[in-house]
């Protein structure tokens, strides 16, 4: 490494900062950046200026510092040789030198001697095979008795070893005007002391004939003058050593061809900042070459350069080489019959440079500091620190911190002196250095100094740190005015920490980084204005011991080695207890989220295989007996770029007038660019001779170029490939257009085609047409556009060449409108409009060929393109859907062989005017991301081909995963409740970005805004509510409140803090509040409601849904059983007086029925009808549960479920689309014509109901449909009973069998004998498809309506069983009066219904009615 170091530049270390000693307050910046925080009280006179006080000695900085430090040199033996070096400082430093580190005794050297300014004089450089004594390093090192220490740099020292040839000069011969090369090769040391010589006489260099740095003589242009024998003299201080003589010859020139060669080839090579570099290129050839020069694609200008010139022969010649000048060289040679070229590669290496000095430094003992040192270079430096003179050992208390810094922990007396940061890489090598100087305590002022810290305690020990806390000193027990610090040491160390109190008054500290089970001391002093005071007593204590695993490996790199591999290297951890076992190297490509990983055994491991020009990230964890360690930071590295592995896509021609085309192309796809593509080359030949190859390159990014200069009428092949910085990649397959015989107008849309025929076949349609009459202006294409009854519905575009199409998949015996089109790039032309009827299934006539006579036209393939097929949508994450799908049109095996792509739409329906997002894919597959989490999207694909695309394909869904919410609730407000001032209602607003269904939130509150989260006072509300209430809060106390929301992802960011107030009591309020919440006690909350509960349709104000109190309860419960029992008692009156008409009217029945039978209204047998139950036949009826309705708008039915098809009413199936309204309420419309209709016809009676908000707003219940408004083919028999199976379960779906059979799906109920109270209604559900009744019916609100405009509602029923629970007020519901004449008919019909055995059994299930609503209304 360093054997190969050439001579380097001087690097003056800022002798210009250190000439002018700064002043010492100026210096402190460096030294506050670096602690971190002002240490208080006696600490911050650690941390600041020396002493301010009077009669205090005040020590600065000295200057000291290298004017002059030696520099690499090579010297040859018997020489001599000064190395020279001179430092400043006051007094005079004393000179010393090293060799390869060690000291020179040169007062027993008769060969070395001191210089008076410092510099090593070496007399008689000793140098041979077997004895080297003067090579090697040497280093300057400058001492100042009672200051401190300083190095140079090093240098090396090369000795030119014994001449040797490793080629000599050869006879040869040369044209005249050409190039000569004279072979003369030695040691790299002794090409500057190498000659030559022509007929035995000195050769004089010129313009002509140069010397290259191998030592081979060059000869450009030759001339009779140049022949002659030469030789080539090594000069070294011995005798000089003389090559092999040869001869060369000058030849006339032959006038005629000869071929080029390279005589010399430009080699790769590596050079340093500031030297030349010369890459050599010498060919020779008649006629003669000329040579150009190009780096990195760009042509060089030698002639205006100051550091390019042009050397003999060829040659480039770089001075003062910079970073910039890294790249690749080509030596193009051209002669006009022929191009040869060859390339270098130039790789240009920086000496160790410093972008941040380390700076001077003033402290105090037991302080911790920090030496900065940021370095540049290439190779990346090295670094090492030396303090005054002697390498620093890393260790507890001397540390390497962010790669470079050094941190000295705990500092004591000895640490001052001079501190150097030595930086070195293969080039070279630079120091730079500062100053510590450790201040004394100034002494204290007069005055009471504080007494030793009482009750000194570790309260929490750890593994790695420990938790101090103590109480005031006994001199001063309020001590608000007091700061402290806490000094520690390892036990058996001297060596002393400090670590200072952050805030005045502050009587804990934590102290950090310490190791595990290891004995640590403690001392506590505390400081006032005057002064540092005692300490306390010693406190011994022991961390805690820990599994002891490896940190993270340190310096971590990573750099690409080709396209396809990577090399990490890394070295030990630091940090790491015990052996290092392996090492286990993670990698994953950016992008992905699946990582690979390797087990190592070394530093370093080259990964191969990897993905041409593309990003991975790296870790590294080492491994000991316990386990795995810390893993190092993720570091990015890209493999190296190539040419692309595919050809560009969807290439496509253009013909544009008679002497031009335009060409057109999509990119490779992004995983075979291998590189950013620079640009792309177009080759293009005319079909009839492949020979002749035109090629034009198009730079940049550009898809798209136009062809000039064509033949008319010439059929013309084209190709493109794609370029990178590494060269051209495959090209696609050759596409053809012909040129127009002769120019055409595109200023306007073609005319109307001349004719278009149609031939209808069972699913198809051949179509055929003629170009339009006026051939003078340019047709494209031509657009066919075809649907049934339009021919918008689905629209093809076939090529300008085409003159007939067969449309496919079409539906038989349909009427099918057909339109023609032609268009170019101005637009389409006027339509042409035929119409066909494609034939029957049935017809079998065979299928005509159908053949065009038109001899002029080719027949293209007619196949359209078909849309994939087979969409799907797979869910990854909450923002990545993979879409797959099928294409028909490809082989079985699925595989892409033409220049087809696919491009797939998506979009969300929320909010509605959201715009379809595309993009484009040459596979059967594509990865959306960039989604929203716990959305639906649709998708759908489309196939394109040159010129022609498919339709869209049908839509797939699907919605992302949920993710953890994004965003706090927002909106948040705290009010105080009316009456009680010690409580409080916080009311929200969801996030907006949920991402997901929130299942809850956190309310957190405290006093203290500055409290730790975990201080915090936790309400969980659970659900989706937006309130919660607070009580027992302290009046007048501002409180501070915060909400999270959660969803089944977890929690999201909680909300800024809100502060609010409690009011101050009032003696009008507080008394009431303190009654109310007395009988809790003190501290307690009334039981959260829960998140399902739900307020009341009425009679309650609360806008979030609070409980009504129990008094106000249980009074609208005593009215709704009042209301009822006096509702009965008027039925069971009625029912007894239509009883006593039974037999009278039962003719009159019978004649009803045989009307209705005439009429043709029903159909079926008519029979004696028993009359529907009344309302309170609850101990027949059963609950049938609900499942889930597909209908789109549930709404829940406001009768009781009837015994038999025949005793179903009507309601509105329309859906209140408010949440809100949902979510408080439940109404419903009954329609009064239907209503009272079927009452007259089935002996209805109006039946109450009690509907409450009991079940969640989710569940959807169906209609119950009318029959009245069925079709007659379709009907239920009239007055035939319907039984219901004895042993169905509530739990069960049943439906009648003449249902079924009949088509219909018609609601019935299970009756059975249960409970009396078990239900008044149960909801029906009606199955899915269009309602089977009159929606135009005009219908009144059952209930009365607290908003008008919402004219769809539902009701909701209830079990009166379900009144014994705490539940809100539950209003009574009475259907609409029907009409006289229906009433009339309703009255006749009941009065011929019942018989006195069913009126007495009807009388006994009253009875027990009366007693349980007694039993309910006396509770």
């Amino acid at each position: 490494m360093a054997a190969e170091r050439e001579a380097g530049r001087l690097l003056c270390t800022s002798s210009s900062r250190r000439c002018c000693p700064p002043p010492p307050l100026l210096l402190l910046l460096p030294l506050l950046l670096l602690l971190g925080r002002p240490a208080p009280g006696a600490a911050a006179t650690k941390s600041g200026s020396p002493p301010q006080s009077a009669g205090a000695s005040v020590r600065t900085f000295t200057p000291f510092y290298f004017l002059v430090e030696p520099v690499d040199t090579l010297s040859v033996r018997g020489s001599s040789v000064i190395l020279n070096c001179s430092a400043y400082s006051e007094p005079s430093p004393n000179i010393e030198w090293k060799k390869d580190g060690t000291f020179l005794n040169l007062e027993s050297d008769d060969r070395r001697q001191l210089l008076p300014d410092g510099s090593l004089f070496i007399s008689n450089v000793v140098h041979s095979k077997h004895n080297k004594p003067d090579e090697g390093f040497y280093q300057c090192v400058a001492t100042v008795d009672n200051l401190g220490t300083i190095v140079s740099r090093t240098a090396k020292l090369t000795v030119a070893g014994l001449p040797r040839f490793t080629s000599q000069p050869e006879p040869s011969s040369v044209y005249v005007g050409n190039s000569a090369i004279l072979n003369c090769e030695v040691n790299a040391d002794l090409v500057p002391f190498v000659r030559w010589e022509q007929n035995r006489q000195p050769l004089l260099l010129d313009d002509r004939i140069v010397k290259l740095p191998s030592g081979t003589l060059v000869i450009s242009n030759a001339t009779e003058g140049d022949g002659g024998l030469y030789r080539c003299i090594v000069e070294s201080g011995g005798p000089p050593k003389f090559s092999d003589e040869a001869e060369l010859k000058v030849l006339q020139d032959p006038e005629e061809i000869v071929d080029l060669v390279f005589l010399i080839r430009p080699s790769s090579m590596m050079k340093v900042t500031g030297q030349s570099a010369v890459l050599p290129c010498v060919v020779s050839g008649l006629p003669a070459p000329v040579i150009r020069w190009m780096k990195n694609e760009e042509v060089l200008d030698t002639e205006s350069s100051g550091r390019l010139v042009l050397l003999a022969g060829g040659g480039l010649e770089i001075s003062d080489v910079t970073e910039d000048d890294a790249g690749t060289y080509f030596c193009i040679a051209d002669n006009g019959n022929k191009t040869v070229e060859a390339q270098a590669e130039l790789t240009v290496q920086v000496p160790p440079g410093f972008l941040k000095q380390p700076a001077n430094i003033y402290a105090h003992e037991s302080m911790d500091i920090v030496f900065e040192c940021e370095v540049t270079g290439k190779p990346t430096p090295t670094v090492k620190w030396v303090k005054n003179g002697d390498v620093v050992i890393p260790s507890d208390y001397f540390k390497i911190v962010k790669e470079h810094n050094l941190q000295v922990l705990g500092l004591v007396k000895s640490d001052e002196g001079f501190y150097q940061c030595i930086a070195e890489n293969d080039v070279g090598n630079a120091q730079a250095g500062a100053q510590l100087i450790i201040l004394e305590h100034a002494p204290a002022t007069t005055g009471p100094l504080p007494s030793a810290p009482r009750d000194v305690v570790a309260s929490l020990v750890s593994t790695r740190f420990i938790k101090l806390t103590w109480r005031t000193p006994a001199s001063d027990p309020h001590g608000d005015n007091l700061t402290y610090s806490v000094f520690y040491t390892k036990e058996g160390v001297a060596r002393e920490r400090v670590e200072n109190t952050s805030q005045p008054g502050e009587m804990q500290v934590t102290i950090q980084n310490l190791m595990p089970a290891t004995v640590y001391i403690f001392k506590v002093m505390a400081q006032n204005k005057h002064g540092s005071g005692e300490s306390s007593a010693p406190l011994r204590v022991e961390t805690q011991p820990e599994v002891q695993l490896p940190g993270p490996a340190p310096n971590i790199r990573a750099y690409a080695t080709s396209p396809t591999s990577i090399t990490v290297t890394w070295e030990t951890p630091l940090s790491g207890n015990g052996e290092i076992q392996n090492y286990k190297l993670y990698y994953m490509e950016k992008g992905t989220d699946k990582e690979q990983d390797v087990d190592v055994s070394s530093h370093s491991y080259t990964i191969n295989g990897l993905k041409k020009y593309t990003e991975y990230s790296f870790r590294v964890v080492a491994y000991n007996k316990h386990g795995p360690g810390v893993s190092t930071q993720d570091v990015a590295v890209r493999t190296l770029s190539d040419v692309p592995s595919a050809a560009p896509q969807n290439l496509s021609l253009e013909v544009r007038n008679s002497k031009s085309i335009v060409i057109h192309w999509q990119p490779p796809s992004s995983t075979t660019q291998n590189g950013q593509i620079t640009g792309y080359k177009i080759r293009y030949r005319k079909a009839s001779r492949k020979s002749d190859v035109t090629e034009t390159l198009v730079t940049g990014t550009q898809l798209s170029q136009l062809i000039e200069g064509l033949d008319r009428g010439t059929e013309y092949n084209f190709r493109v490939a794609a370029l990178t910085v590494n060269g051209t990649g495959p090209a696609t397959d050759w596409l053809s257009a012909e040129t127009f015989e002769s120019d055409l107008d595109e200023t306007r849309v073609p005319e109307v085609p001349s004719s278009l025929h149609v031939r209808p076949l069972v699913t198809s349609i051949v179509v055929s047409w003629t170009p339009p009459e006026n051939q003078n202006i340019v047709v494209r294409g031509y657009a066919i556009g075809y649907g049934i009854g339009s021919p918008h519905a689905q629209t093809i575009k076939v090529d300008y060449k085409q003159r007939y199409y067969t449309i496919e998949n079409l539906d038989p015996s349909s009427h099918y409108v057909i339109t023609l089109k032609a268009f170019n790039n101005v637009g389409e032309g006027i339509p042409l409009y035929e119409s066909a009827v494609t034939r029957p299934h049935t017809d079998t006539s065979e299928v005509d060929l159908f053949v065009i006579n038109a001899p002029y036209t080719p027949v293209p393939d007619p196949t359209p393109m078909m849309p994939p097929v087979g969409v799907q949508a797979s869910i990854l994450s909450h923002d990545t859907i993979r879409i797959t799908w099928a294409d028909n049109s490809l082989p079985k095996h699925q595989k892409i062989t033409d220049s087809r792509y696919y491009t797939v739409r998506w979009k969300t329906n929320i909010p509605a005017n959201t715009k379809y997002k595309n993009a484009n894919a040459t596979t059967l597959s594509y990865l959306v991301t960039g989604l929203k989490p716990n959305t639906l999207y649709e998708f759908s694909v489309m196939v394109t081909k040159g010129r022609r695309s498919s339709t869209w394909s049908m839509t797939a869904h699907g919605a992302t995963f949920e993710l953890v919410p994004t965003s706090p609730p927002k909106d948040v407000t705290v009010v105080s409740k009316e009456g009680k001032p010690r409580t409080i209602i916080v009311n929200w607003q969801p996030p907006s970005e949920a991402n997901g269904k929130i299942t809850g939130y956190i309310i957190y509150y405290s006093t203290d805004v500055n409290a730790e989260i975990h201080d915090w006072v936790i309400e969980p509300v659970v659900g989706n509510r937006l309130t919660h209430q607070i009580q027992e809060l302290t009046l007048d106390t501002p409180y501070y409140f915060k909400i999270q929301a959660r969803n089944s992802k977890g929690m999201g960011p909680m909300s800024e803090a809100v502060q609010f107030r409690t009011p101050k009591a009032d003696s009008s309020d507080k008394m009431p509040n303190d009654q109310a919440l007395g009988s809790a006690g003190k501290g307690s909350r009334p039981p959260d409601l829960g998140p399902d509960y739900k307020p009341p349709m009425s009679g309650s104000n609360s806008p979030h849904g609070s409980p009504t109190s129990p008094l106000d309860s249980n009074m609208l419960l005593v009215i709704i059983v009042s209301v009822g029992v006096i509702t009965i008692v008027v039925v069971v009156v009625i029912a007894v007086f239509c009883t006593r008409r039974t037999t009278s009217h039962q003719k009159k029945k019978r004649a009803a029925c045989k009307s209705v039978n005439g009429s043709h209204k029903y159909k079926g047998n008519c029979k004696d009808v028993k009359p529907p139950d009344l309302w309170i036949h609850h101990e027949r009826l059963e609950l049938k549960p609900i499942d889930k309705s597909p209908d789109p708008n549930p709404v829940m039915t406001d009768t009781p479920i009837p015994r038999n098809s025949q005793d179903i009413t009507p309601v509105d199936n329309s859906m209140d689309s408010n949440i809100h309204q949902r979510r408080n309420s439940y109404r419903g419309h009954e329609s009064e014509d239907s209503m009272s209709t079927l009452a007259g016809r089935r002996g209805m009676r109006p039946k109450m109901m009690m509907p409450f908000d009991s079940q969640p707003p989710q569940q959807s219940v169906r209609n119950t449909p009318s029959t009245d408004t069925m079709p007659a083919s379709s009907s239920q028999t009239c007055c035939t009973d319907h039984q219901d199976p004895e042993g169905a379960t509530s739990s069960s779906y049943l439906a009648s069998s003449q249902e079924e059979d009949s088509g219909q799906s018609l609601p019935t109920a299970h009756v059975r004998p249960s409970h009396p109270l078990k239900s008044f209604a149960v909801p029906a559900i009606p199955p899915p498809g269009p309602p089977l009744y009159d929606p135009a019916l005009p219908s009144t609100p059952l209930l009365s309506q607290q908003a008008l405009n919402h004219h769809i509602h539902s009701v909701k029923t209830a079990s009166i069983g379900t009144l014994g629970r705490s539940r809100p007020p539950m209003p009574v519901v009475v259907p609409s009066a029907p009409e006289v004449q229906e009433t009339t008919r309703m009255l006749e019909d009941s009065e011929s219904s019942y018989e006195p055995d069913e009126l007495t059994k009807e009388m006994a299930h009253l009875e027990g009615l009366m007693k349980d609503l007694n039993a309910i209304t006396t509770a």
